[in-house]
């Protein structure tokens, strides 16, 4: 972690961000919006994963965006990669270290509710952790027992209602099932999801919400409905339908970011 803060100090000096962006399926659009950006791929920053899936760029992108300094990650490991929970603890020790102290979260996600099809926003208020997995197993001391009660900032996601209303954008909120994946859910796996008041799922974001809470980051969710998921219409599920559906909804996606992370910077200044 020191040493990719290192090499992050020594290509941006003096680069000091409160906000760090960690961008999923659908969302690759919103660094059009960071302005003077300089990219290092993960291959430079020791301890950053490797870029595993269709989709996920590999780089941190440090710019601005208005005219706050932001830190966003284009890609994630996923613990269907490696069945390791923990690949992303190393990018977000790295960039608590250089001073975020709030992570906007992304994905792409399945809608359980017909009310909320393709296309979608979804501001995420808790979640399930359907996979019993955490990024935490291994680490020592009492801080590893993260109270996860609104882990989802509930004043983060006040400014969020309010930038996307500024645009005329409604954003649902609802809760989100985490599934390890690689496989797409079951007819019955959805129903079971649908009892336990799951209102979208996808196979990201838990892990690093608990270590984003271990680190003492503020974070905010949102999910890009790309599909309603299984049993719920006669879509062929793959994971080239969902990187279609996101890059259809994409460009809206990321202007509705770009917003909030706007107001969550002038947020931070107020």
């Amino acid at each position: 972690m020191t040493a990719a803060v290192e090499v992050i100090r020594a290509r941006a000096p003096g680069f000091a961000p409160r906000i760090a962006v960690l961008l999923g399926s659908g969302w690759g659009g919103f660094t059009d919006r960071v302005e003077g950006a300089r990219r290092i791929p993960y291959a430079d920053l020791p301890g950053f994963p490797a870029a595993g899936v269709a989709g996920h760029a590999g780089e941190l992108w440090l710019g601005r965006v208005g005219a706050a300094e932001v830190a966003v990650l284009a890609g994630r490991k996923h613990t269907y990669e490696t069945g390791a929970a923990d690949g992303m603890k190393a990018a977000l020790q790295t960039l608590r270290a250089l001073g975020c102290g709030t992570l906007v979260q992304t994905n792409a996600a399945g809608s359980l509710n017909a009310a909320m099809p393709a296309g979608s926003l979804m501001l995420v208020a808790d979640h399930l952790n359907l996979a019993q997995r955490s990024p935490l197993v291994g680490e020592a001391g009492n801080e590893r027992f993260v109270g996860m009660a609104d882990a989802y900032d509930p004043g983060l996601r006040g400014i969020a209602r309010g930038a996307a209303a500024a645009l005329g954008h409604t954003l649902h909120e609802g809760v989100y099932a985490w599934v390890l994946g690689p496989q797409f859910e079951t007819p019955a796996e959805i129903r079971m999801l649908r009892l336990l008041g799951a209102d979208a799922v996808g196979m990201s974001t838990v892990p690093e919400t608990i270590l984003a809470r271990w680190l003492g980051l503020r974070v905010l969710g949102l999910s890009l409905v790309t599909n309603l998921a299984a049993g719920l219409s006669d879509e062929t599920l793959s994971h080239a339908h969902t990187l279609a559906q996101a890059q259809a909804a994409g460009a809206s996606a990321s202007t509705v970011l770009g917003a909030v992370v706007q107001a969550l910077a002038d947020g931070l200044d107020g």
